[in-house]
């Protein structure tokens, strides 16, 4: 027989084994550290030009970052401050380095999401964030997953759960609730809102104090921050239903939007959101705030049929939140909820392998152009990425054979650019900011 204090014993002994491996994935100090880039891949990889062009410049110009210097002279290595310093301050072919933004609008927000386990999402959303990182984006990365694997892999371990979305969700809940019982039925009348009344669990937190910022959380990426995640924000579910008896007229689902128009329309470029495999209060919160949407999904049958399920449940809750129209969200998003474009994303694809050509196959005749062009191939090192809780971009390149790493690098930036540019165009469907 096993109860739940025998579940807390394993519990905590495989909590020393996580801060094992910890020790073995990241620094001495327990911290996750991001590695110096060889002027090589910044060279090629991230400005895209030749590397004789790169060292003429800096050549020319002594007071421009010069990395550091392999004892041999070979090679130089520089940090992502470094590269985004030379980003600002050279051009390529008379042509400036830093990213396309549209000018005078807001972050543009992306949910991956897909409630199949193991189809890739926070593979995804990882990748994406760190190739727009070196990009020259600032990220904002959301992690509504539990799981907190988006979370971990920034080198997020010790986190509160008051500092998650459920934090947001319940700070959302106070204020909103302190919103209606100020607000007046109507002119005529000027008769005040029932009063609603929170527990003391939510009220003497002291959440309504906290500031949009607080949380927000640094990674080990310069310009990537994040709003982690934890293993107890997994009661959100059940506590969001509880919220939702108290006050039946908050309008759950625009928490988060509402906390992201809280934050400066330039404080960050491209915000992504990790969902958790299903469709509950915090999965309609990335979906509502998100302006595309993402569904990554293994070649598989089963796969397949997953997202099938999955696309057909979302159309329905979209649709439940429907009642809310005409009631006034507080927010900057509008009923129904209208994505500015929709991509599905095949993962763990092998372009050997005839099922999953099939497959892709079936996904390109029913959905078209929506299917994104470029899957995320399967490769080993890949695999290991996932083991060492990084990013293909994060993994040194000799620690492997070169071709290896560059042909996994390969599939994710060409993923990534088409991701780039399909967020582009959404961009420039986005609102200015008044």
């Amino acid at each position: 027989m096993f109860t739940h204090k025998d579940l807390a014993q394993l519990q905590a002994k495989s909590l020393k084994m996580q801060g094992f491996i910890r020790q073995q994935t990241f620094s001495p100090e327990n911290e996750k550290t991001l590695r110096r880039f060889s002027s090589w891949e910044v060279a090629e990889l991230i400005f895209k030009a030749n590397q004789s062009t790169l060292r003429g410049r800096l050549s020319a110009d002594p007071s421009l970052p010069q990395g550091q210097v392999e004892e041999d002279g070979r090679q130089r290595w520089y940090t992502l401050e470094e590269i985004n310093e030379l980003r600002r301050r050279i051009k390529v072919n008379r042509k400036s380095l830093m990213p396309p933004r549209p000018a005078g609008k807001r972050a543009i927000r992306a949910a991956i999401a897909n409630f199949k386990g193991g189809a890739g999402k926070s593979t995804v959303a990882l990748h994406f964030a760190h190739a727009a990182a070196l990009d020259g984006y600032r990220v904002l990365a959301v992690d509504f997953d539990p799981q907190a694997t988006l979370s971990h892999s920034m080198g997020l371990s010790d986190v509160a759960e008051e500092y998650t979305v459920w934090g947001i969700m319940a700070r959302d809940l106070a204020n909103e609730t302190d919103r209606m019982n100020a607000a007046t039925t109507g002119a005529e009348s000027g008769t005040a809102l029932p009063r609603r009344s929170l527990p003391a669990s939510i009220t003497d937190m002291g959440l309504s104090d906290l500031r949009a910022s607080d949380f927000i959380k640094p990674t080990n990426w310069p310009t990537i921050d994040i709003v982690p995640s934890c293993a107890n924000a997994a009661f959100v579910e059940f506590a969001s239903a509880q919220y939702r008896h108290m006050n039946p007229e908050w309008s759950f689902f625009a928490a988060v939007s509402r906390f992201l128009d809280q934050l400066a329309p330039d404080a960050y470029d491209i915000i992504l959101f990790d969902c958790p495999p299903a469709i509950g209060y915090q999965s309609m919160n990335a979906v509502f705030a998100a302006d595309v949407l993402y569904i990554p999904s293994g070649p598989g049958y089963w796969e397949y049929d997953s997202t099938t399920s999955f696309i057909g449940q979302l159309s329905e809750a979209l649709e439940d939140l429907s009642r809310f129209n005409g009631l006034v969200p507080a927010g900057t998003m509008t009923l129904p909820k209208a994505f500015l474009d929709l991509r599905f994303l095949l993962t763990r694809f092998e372009s050997g392998n005839e099922l999953h050509r099939a497959m892709q196959s079936a996904f390109g005749k029913v959905f078209g152009e929506r299917l994104a062009e470029h899957p995320i191939e399967m490769t080993r090192a890949v695999e290991q990425s996932g083991r060492f809780l990084s990013s293909i971009y994060e993994i040194d390149y000799r620690d492997m054979t070169r071709e290896t790493w560059r042909r996994a690098r390969a599939s994710f930036d060409r993923a990534y650019e088409e991701f780039k540019g399909n967020l582009a165009a959404a961009w420039d469907k986005l609102e200015d900011e008044a």
